[in-house]
């Protein structure tokens, strides 16, 4: 089982546009200079699909403070990742569980440019509450390091091998 919590507690109320934007061309949340963007394949209610590189999700549960999307690939990972806004608090959780490949790619690859992304994520939430970020996230050593492997490996790909 993967349960992996990202949290961060702002001095003012999370405004729900702000998960109400997420993968739609208002989104104010995720990192896009850095990552590969997440997109809504149609509007944001439930059972429209989703996602951003080679992670494909579902949209399962839209309310003002909370959205919920259940993960269709990458192959192995079956589970969900939801963000919520309570108060002043933003949260993203991804729970679930791994399976074959899954269970060696997610903590050597995918768990620490997840973290990073979310880190990143929230540093624009606070930005977009706060007006400024306190402490940004910086990337670690190997986060870099797999972002240069990934640059390596996409440069020699085709533009038809991305889709």
């Amino acid at each position: 089982m993967v349960r992996n919590v990202h949290t961060r507690r702002f001095p003012h109320p999370v405004p729900p546009e702000l998960l109400a934007g997420l993968g739609t061309p208002d989104d104010r949340l995720w990192p896009v200079a850095d990552w590969p963007p997440t997109r809504l394949d149609g509007p944001p209610v439930p059972g429209t699909t989703a996602g951003h590189g080679p992670v494909r999700y579902v949209l399962e549960e839209v309310e003002p403070d909370r959205l919920r999307f259940r993960f269709t690939a990458p192959k192995g990972l079956h589970g969900y990742h939801e963000f919520t806004a309570d108060d002043g608090t933003l949260t993203h959780v991804l729970a679930g569980t791994l399976h074959g490949w899954a269970r060696l790619s997610w903590p050597l690859v995918f768990r620490p440019l997840h973290d990073a992304l979310l880190e990143q994520l929230l540093d624009r939430a606070e930005l977009a509450v706060t007006g400024r970020v306190a402490r940004p996230v910086r990337w670690s050593p190997y986060v870099r390091f797999l972002r240069t492997l990934a640059t390596m490996r996409a440069g020699r790909l085709s533009p038809a091998d991305h889709a």
